[in-house]
């Protein structure tokens, strides 16, 4: 089993974890590993859920945060292992993993090991199924069998977030626009009704859509709505009778699900709509006295997360959540996928200088 030393920089640390495979579904080496690390400090109560792994401190504070990160990526692409690299005379670590978002969970297991008396008591989730459907999910999977281990008064994601703090998430919503029509041999058309043409009002809708810029708490969400499949036709000679466009709403965090869908609907008044995943934003959470606290620690101004990231559930659970760690988001998932070590340390500090006891 490959060992991670947790007193290493949080650079090494980094290309260590993101050395050892762990794409959706094969996370049980890096599981392994974070688990015999951890195991190691006796400040540090360990449970673990499936590949999902959870170290508390319990010191008796009167507040408590949560710093949760992912451990899985998506597939390798001969990008494994890690190497260091310059740019512009910047030194990176380039590689899967650098970005989303094994840097940030180099910083947590580094500092978890670290903070034996935090100023706050501490609750470290690392976990599985993140870079798949929400069903699979290690963190939504831990929050149905250990509820429990869901408890504290603020919450930080390291998704990558450039070294700044993005506040709440927008929410994201699918749906299936059907059109219909008669089949009929092509080479006799007028005898049928032709499905995909009758879609042509959909992306005409589309292509005019004009997304919100909408203010929540002080952060503006930027929203959007976008064809993301297209599909129809049975036969090379066949008029085809469905046609289905999928979009994607990307919708300003003060809209519940069911406004969303609403809005959605009214866009494509006239036409079947099908919803077929939704799941809420998070609000920015940034007035709560903790988020203020933290702000004000690692020097940040706070801007909009416009992805969708886990920050939700923990919105969900009446946790104020922000997302912090190193990375370009523009870069995950990237063949090209690297950090700079730089941004890396500067988020190290910036959570060490919040969680030491002053």
């Amino acid at each position: 089993m490959p060992e991670l030393d947790l007193t290493a920089t949080s650079a090494d640390l980094t290309r260590a974890v993101c050395d050892i495979p762990s794409v959706s579904g094969d996370e049980a080496s890096l599981a392994d590993a974070i688990e015999a690390a951890v195991a190691r400090y006796p400040h540090l109560e360990v449970t673990r859920d499936g590949d999902t792994l959870v170290a508390r401190t319990d010191t008796g504070k009167a507040q408590r945060v949560v710093i949760a990160g992912h451990i899985d990526t998506v597939p390798i692409n001969g990008n494994v292992p890690t190497r260091n690299i310059e740019q512009d005379g910047e030194p990176y670590i380039w590689g899967r993993g650098t970005v989303d978002m094994k840097s940030g969970l180099a910083v947590q297991l580094k500092l978890a090991a670290e903070l034996v008396d935090p100023r706050v008591d501490l609750t470290w989730m690392w976990y599985d199924h993140e870079e798949v459907d929400a069903a699979s999910n290690g963190l939504n999977r831990l929050s149905q069998n250990r509820p429990d281990l869901f408890v504290g008064d603020f919450a930080i994601l390291g998704e990558p977030s450039n070294g700044q703090v993005e506040g709440g998430c927008n929410g994201t919503l699918r749906a299936v626009v059907r059109t219909h029509g008669v089949r009929a041999h092509s080479a006799r058309s007028w005898i049928g009704e032709n499905a995909i043409h009758a879609a042509a009002p959909v992306l005409a809708r589309l292509a005019e859509y004009r997304p919100r810029d909408v203010a929540v708490e002080g952060l503006v969400y930027r929203e959007g709505l976008n064809a993301v499949r297209i599909g129809g036709g049975v036969a090379g000679n066949v008029v085809p009778d469905l046609c289905e466009v999928e979009v994607n709403y990307r919708f300003a965090p003060n809209h519940t699900v069911a406004q969303a869908a609403d809005h959605v609907r009214n866009v494509f008044e006239g036409f079947e709509v099908e919803i077929t995943d939704a799941a809420a934003g998070a609000r920015p959470g940034l007035d709560a006295p903790l988020a203020q606290e933290f702000l004000a620690a690692v020097g940040a101004e706070p801007r909009p997360k416009y992805g969708w990231t886990d920050v939700a559930r923990f919105s969900a659970l009446g946790i104020p959540a922000v997302n912090y760690g190193p990375g370009d988001a523009l870069l995950a998932h990237h063949d090209e996928e690297r950090v700079p070590i730089a941004q890396i340390e500067a988020v190290e500090q910036g959570l060490r200088a919040w969680l030491s006891p002053r």
